[in-house]
């Protein structure tokens, strides 16, 4: 039986958010379409056997080990499947922290697959699922990875879409919007109703590259707008560059991610962010989930 395993935790986009009404727990009832990341933007995991649970980052995001998504998982899911030995978990960041990529949600989603692998848990298992929903919205989907239709609080899996040939820049100025002050500056603004997700979906099943990055859409992204003026900034900044066919907010924010004719477009665009002075990095759609790349 392995000692160690490593994994690739890719990022994730919004292509679409809608935000509807507050739920009796709290929550906001959403629909929204994820898409996942290739390597380029994604954390590398490592989850090994140990005297006792820990969590060490580099670099070190500030978030207190209580706190810490990854080492709720690893304790989670210990307690799920009677787990006799801990783990550590080693976490190598490249996916900016707060930036609206679920980069706290695909690390604890890669150690839930790492710890099943050490203790002979089935990672599509039952357990590891509950853990999951338990954990929060993202942490679902990066089980899987791919581009989904998601329901309820985020944490409903509604359908697979085909995965569309994307080739993304994204753009994070580095000021932080909090998730719960994006949601209230939401339900304080005049709202229009979201439009429709199924063009969108009409245009990933078909393919159409031009017509998802025209139908792209973030209930959320004036919100995060209104709290950081440097997102609207970065939006319009994004979206008038040549090769760039449209640019959106991820999440609650504070990135940004441009859909882009080329590979080639998408690199001269983080090139270009990069030389002003914003954190960038050019990436693909991906239709994985976190993975495994080595146990031992």
């Amino acid at each position: 039986m392995a000692e160690r395993v490593q994994l690739v935790a890719p990022a994730k986009v919004n292509l679409y958010l809608a935000v509807g009404s507050r739920r009796h727990d709290g929550y906001h009832e959403l629909l929204t379409v994820f898409q996942a990341l290739d390597d380029a933007l994604s954390d590398t995991v490592e989850v090994r056997l140990a005297d006792e649970f820990s969590v060490e980052m580099a670099p070190d995001v500030g978030v207190p080990a209580p706190d810490n998504l990854a080492l709720k998982a690893a304790e989670m899911l210990a307690d799920a499947v009677g787990a006799a030995v801990p783990v550590a978990v080693t976490i190598e960041k490249r996916i900016p922290a707060g930036g609206g990529l679920g980069g706290a949600s695909t690390d604890a989603a890669a150690v839930l697959v790492g710890a099943s692998v050490l203790w002979g848990v089935d990672p599509a298992s039952e357990a590891v699922t509950r853990c999951a929903h338990a954990l929060g919205a993202d942490v679902l989907f990066f089980l899987e990875g791919g581009t989904a239709l998601y329901a309820g609080r985020g944490d409903s899996r509604v359908r697979d879409l085909p995965t569309p040939d994307l080739r993304l820049v994204v753009v994070n100025t580095g000021e932080p919007v909090s998730t719960a002050a994006a949601y209230a500056m939401h339900d304080r603004l005049l709202r229009r109703p979201a439009p429709d997700v199924q063009p969108l979906i009409d245009a990933l099943d078909a393919a159409d590259v031009e017509r998802v990055a025209a139908l792209l859409h973030n209930d959320l992204a004036e919100p995060a707008k209104t709290i950081a003026a440097s997102i609207r900034e970065v939006e319009s900044w994004l979206a008038g560059r040549p090769g760039v066919l449209a640019a959106s907010v991820t999440g609650s924010g504070s990135c940004v991610y441009g859909i882009c004719e080329s590979e080639q477009a998408a690199q001269a665009a983080e090139r270009d962010a990069r030389a002003a002075g914003w954190w960038a990095q050019a990436c693909a759609a991906s239709r994985h989930g976190v993975r495994v790349v080595e146990a031992a």
